[in-house]
């Protein structure tokens, strides 16, 4: 399909860091996108950019980090607060119109803050508790996984030239998603079920890919929606685990459509 040249580069903040990645491999998916200039800035740094003064001259955010934990808390890691400064930037942010789009595993950002996973329009919950006034599993996760993504709403700019379903192969969660609250745009054939998944908190207390005993109801199919926060658009896509999603040609058409239409 012919490519649109825009006049003028947008001009995209990317946080990183807090998860494994290889940072060329998903630089390139940016550095293919025409018109388009990402900037890479990592976690802790990419936090004190997250207010206007900040994301001046940034046309769009784009989260693909996973800050809020302290992984070197002994027993377990510790869930770390963003701070008053941080949230204060972040909702003005919101408030001004910067569009976020956010990737994968930043579903798990800033744990101890429940507001961050309002503005997502969902949570990866590393422990139980309490969420949206109810008591809540932890989530879980499982890599490798071999799906169809089936696209919920064609009409949708983010969805703009991706077929009505493909194939993909990457790390599914069987996390927290606001359905009330969000608009639909692609969902996985696959079951959202616990014997599936492994279980975060096992993870967290050193026992990765276990699940003995632990009993998450069924979740939700849907793995990238969007929503309108302030006067800012959202918009969160599961996939992106690795170079296999990062050079998925429907994938990467995703993620551009989406930093377009949050910075439109």
């Amino acid at each position: 399909m012919p490519q649109i040249h825009y006049a003028a580069p947008l001009q995209v903040l990317v946080a990183v860091r807090g998860h494994a990645f290889d940072r060329n491999d998903f630089d390139a998916m940016f550095q293919a996108m025409p018109d388009v200039n990402a900037v890479m800035v990592d976690q802790p740094a990419a936090a004190r950019l997250m207010n206007p003064a900040g994301m001046a001259g940034f046309d769009a955010l784009v989260l693909y980090d996973m800050p809020g934990m302290d992984f070197a808390a002994a027993p377990m890691p510790g869930l770390v607060d963003p701070g008053e400064a941080f949230r204060a930037g972040f909702e003005a942010l919101l408030a001004q119109g910067v569009g976020v789009v956010a990737l994968h595993h930043a579903l798990a950002g800033w744990p101890a803050w429940p507001g961050y996973g309002e503005v997502l329009g969902g949570a990866f919950l590393y422990r139980a508790g309490e969420r949206r006034g109810g008591r809540r599993m932890d989530s879980g996760y499982r890599h490798g996984v071999e799906y169809v993504a089936e696209v919920v709403d064609p009409a949708h700019p983010v969805m703009a030239g991706v077929p009505a379903e493909f194939a993909m192969r990457d790390e599914l969660y069987l996390a927290e998603v606001d359905v009330d609250r969000v608009t639909p745009l692609l969902r996985a054939r696959h079951r959202f079920v616990a014997e599936g998944f492994y279980s975060a908190e096992a993870a967290m207390e050193g026992r990765m890919f276990d699940n003995a005993g632990w009993a998450h109801p069924e979740g939700s199919d849907l793995i990238g929606w969007t929503r309108e926060i302030g006067a800012s658009r959202v918009v969160y896509l599961q996939p992106g685990d690795d170079r296999e999603t990062y050079d998925n040609p429907h994938y990467r058409r995703m993620v551009e459509n989406a930093i377009r239409w949050v910075a439109g």
